[in-house]
């Protein structure tokens, strides 16, 4: 992801200047040559009138974070002023300096302090880095907090749909659409299941040869699946990913069972799995069953963060004495996520036994596993790391081995007495600091579930 950063150099004429421009290209030259697309000006600002327009231009502009670099020390108002421009993440940056016995040239770590306190009155949220301009440290400093307002902004413009409403007894598949609206800034639409069936039941065949074209490229067994609803999960992917286009969506939380079986004669497992790989459009859309919307948000968060496709799946076995997990869930798992030694196939539903679903055990590596919950009554975010083992699948349809950071009896400890939903996301990678930063972002309270330390915090407000 190539993030966009306003970076803005701070100084006062009557420190080293020519000293503060060197320091200030430097560190833009990192940040260039890191990646990143810098907007903001190219000369020192050092005043408030200075500060004041750039501010102005800023508003206007999108950007993931505003970074502050102090090149000496200037008083607080010029900082005040451009972190008015932003909602998102802000990073104030000073540069050490050497102990020489003569003249004090920068006073740069002075000015982060000022400003610091500055923003803390007013209740307004930073982070800071105190480092070299030229420093390789800066970058993994910078790149969590840029995620974070990248997916911070985003979420302000996304739309999500739910597709009927979550069946009886599953809680934890909840809308709240006020809330999340309020906290996260996304709009949420319902949909009905009946357009999504007569959509699906009036396409023509030509709507549909073209997806199984492309899917029998995947998976080496659909002629010996019972075709009717074979082709019925396939009408309902080209149906989904209809209403997804026509309503600008970002992500769907639909309502999987009993009526996709009962009415329409299949499964939408594989059309989830389908729309939520990307699969034709190269355009993930991600999908959570049970009409899980918080399931399909955190989906979408973990999606942008990775830059690839996430998952939402069910805990179904906790070993406490092997420490090791089984995720599973049907078999809706976006394709990439599938262990690329083991052939994926399709298959029917293990108790409707009606196709289509995906079956492969998931693929070896880190993941980042997360959850927007509302166990509490009031959003939080639940979030840790784990290792996905390179093991047999533990069942059928798409399943994975998961070993977390902490053991197995302390996360089952957690999922119980917190009182925890039973659907987890995750994503493959580490994004816990960018994860962590959005929180603050948002201003959630955080369950860590990482390194045997269970904590759940609510984060003062400078702590981003």
């Amino acid at each position: 992801m190539h993030y966009t950063i306003a970076f803005v150099p701070l100084a006062r004429t009557t420190f080293d200047i020519l000293l503060a421009e060197q320091v200030a290209l430097a560190a833009r030259q990192n940040l260039q040559a890191a990646g990143y697309q810098l907007i903001g000006p190219d000369h020192l600002i050092t005043d408030l009138s200075m500060a004041q327009a750039v501010a102005d231009e800023l508003r206007s502009a999108s950007f993931d974070l505003l970074i502050v670099f102090q090149a000496t020390f200037a008083d607080s108002t010029m900082v005040t002023s451009l972190a008015e421009a932003t909602r998102g993440p802000i990073l104030l940056w000073a540069v050490p300096e050497a102990r020489t016995g003569g003249r004090l040239r920068l006073n740069s770590l002075c000015g982060i302090n000022l400003a610091g306190h500055a923003l803390t009155l007013r209740r307004r949220g930073y982070d800071y880095a105190y480092l070299p301009p030229d420093s390789p440290q800066i970058l993994d400093k910078i790149a969590p907090l840029a995620g974070a307002g990248n997916v911070y902004r985003r979420l302000q413009k996304a739309r999500l749909g739910v597709v009927g409403e979550h069946p009886a007894g599953m809680d934890s598949c909840h809308l709240d659409a006020a809330g999340l609206k309020e906290h996260l800034g996304l709009e949420v639409i319902q949909i009905d299941l009946a357009e999504v069936f007569t959509r699906a039941r009036g396409l023509p065949d030509d709507a549909i040869q073209p997806v199984r074209m492309e899917l029998d490229r995947e998976l080496d067994n659909l002629e010996s699946l019972e075709q009717a609803p074979l082709r019925g999960t396939l009408s309902v992917y080209a149906a989904l990913d209809q209403i997804a286009k026509e309503n600008e969506l970002d992500g769907l939380a639909v309502r999987c069972w009993p009526e996709f079986f009962t009415e329409l004669g299949c499964a939408a497992c594989g059309a989830m799995s389908m729309l939520s790989e990307g699969f034709i459009t190269g355009r993930p859309v991600p999908c959570s069953c049970e009409a899980d919307i918080n399931g399909t948000v955190t989906q979408l968060i973990l999606q942008w963060l990775a830059e690839q496709p996430a998952f939402g799946t069910d805990l179904v076995v906790i070993d406490v004495d092997e420490d090791v997990i089984a995720l599973w869930h049907c078999g809706l798992a976006p394709f990439s996520m599938a262990d690329p030694n083991v052939q994926k196939r399709g298959t029917i539903h293990s108790n409707r036994r009606l196709p289509l679903l995906m079956e492969f055990p998931l693929k070896p590596g880190e993941v980042t596993f997360a959850r927007l919950s509302q166990a509490t009554g009031e959003l939080r975010l639940v979030m840790g790391r784990g290792e996905m083992l390179s093991a047999p699948a533990p069942f059928s349809g798409t399943s994975g081995t998961l070993r977390m950071e902490i053991s197995a009896q302390r996360f089952l400890d957690a999922l119980m007495t917190e009182g925890l939903e039973h659907h987890i996301s995750l994503a493959y990678g580490d994004y816990l600091p960018a994860l962590q930063s959005l929180a603050r972002l948002l201003n959630l309270p955080v369950l860590n579930l990482t390194r045997d330390a269970l904590s759940a915090t609510s984060y003062p407000v400078n702590s981003i």
